[in-house]
């Protein structure tokens, strides 16, 4: 992927200044639209958003309280999960019952709070496994390695220079299993890259990573919209959202409740209330998430209970 210059980066960010500070507002050039996005687990909808845009080539925060619904949406966007309703669009194409695996071949892959590398496998390995359209993965193909030979060498060399970026070269032929958990965090991104994505989305990358480790992956994501690429990223901590982010969208119970610059934001009385006053403990954060547990729980028993009758 070709990187943007600096004029067209900064014209990107500049674009988004004159957008109303008002939740599902509309972008200049919108990389993923998502509109009447509605799921629910049993009685108690989880995610229930009307309209959401994301700007191409900006770095997007996706902030609130526990049990707001974000990683939900995270899921529904990428195809880890299906609506009960709702239209979204990648780069105009729609994205509606598309499995995972389509969506990340699309250009749009994810990241997970908790990391999903495979343990047992090195750290090349995990990083060739990226690697898309792969003509070893075919059956046929298999057998005969001087038909993928060359192309796992190039595929070698990409996961190479990207382990070098993310300063894990040294951990080339360690298991995956013996990282440290900012060093998967690491791992996983680098990994992501490996599909030349247009769009990353980062559920929570600062979680459970030491500081010495945080302000590396704080360069990285920067790095990420340096090269011209879109990240949208889910984040409790607040000096992150501020120090990084072009736009920010705050969801609570479901519902995106305010959009903004980062200024914008977090001078809003709705997300003092919302996100950061009293309502963060109580409310929008044990209680919520409590429920939410309590209904997908029941959902799933009713389900087993019903193929069991």
């Amino acid at each position: 992927m070709a990187a943007d210059t600096t004029t067209g980066l900064s014209a990107a960010a500049a674009a988004l200044q004159g957008v109303p500070n008002e939740p599902g507002a509309a972008k200049p050039d919108p990389i993923l639209k998502g509109t009447n996005i509605k799921r629910t687990f049993g009685g108690l909808t989880a995610v229930d958003v009307e309209r959401v845009e994301i700007q191409r080539g900006v770095i997007t925060a996706l902030i609130g309280p526990n049990g707001a619904g974000k990683t939900t949406l995270f899921n529904l966007l990428t195809g880890f999960d299906q609506p009960d309703s709702g239209e979204w669009s990648f780069n105009d194409r729609s994205l509606a019952k598309t499995p995972a695996f389509k969506v990340a071949r699309a250009g749009m892959v994810r990241t997970f709070q908790l990391t999903k590398v495979l343990a047992k496998l090195t750290v090349i390995e995990n990083m060739r496994l990226g690697a898309t359209g792969q003509i070893g993965e075919k059956f046929w193909a298999g057998p005969f390695k001087a038909l993928w030979k060359a192309q796992e060498d190039d595929i070698t060399v990409r996961a190479d220079d990207l382990l070098v970026r993310f300063k894990l070269d040294a951990k080339r032929e360690d298991f995956a299993g013996s990282l440290s958990g900012g060093q998967r965090k690491l791992l996983e991104m680098a990994r992501a890259l490996m599909v030349d994505p247009e769009l990353i989305m980062l559920d929570e990358p600062m979680a459970g990573v030491n500081p010495a480790l945080k302000q590396s992956l704080l360069g990285h994501v920067k790095s990420l919209r340096d090269e011209g690429r879109t990240v949208l990223f889910v984040e409790h901590d607040m000096d992150m959202v501020r120090d990084i982010s072009d736009w920010v969208i705050v969801m609570a119970q479901g519902e995106i409740v305010a959009e903004g610059t980062p200024e914008a934001v977090m001078a809003n009385p709705a997300v003092i209330d919302a996100y950061l006053g009293a309502h963060h403990d109580t409310d929008l954060s044990e209680l919520n998430e409590d429920q939410l547990e309590v209904a997908a729980e029941a959902e799933l028993d009713a389900e087993a209970e019903e193929a069991g009758s």
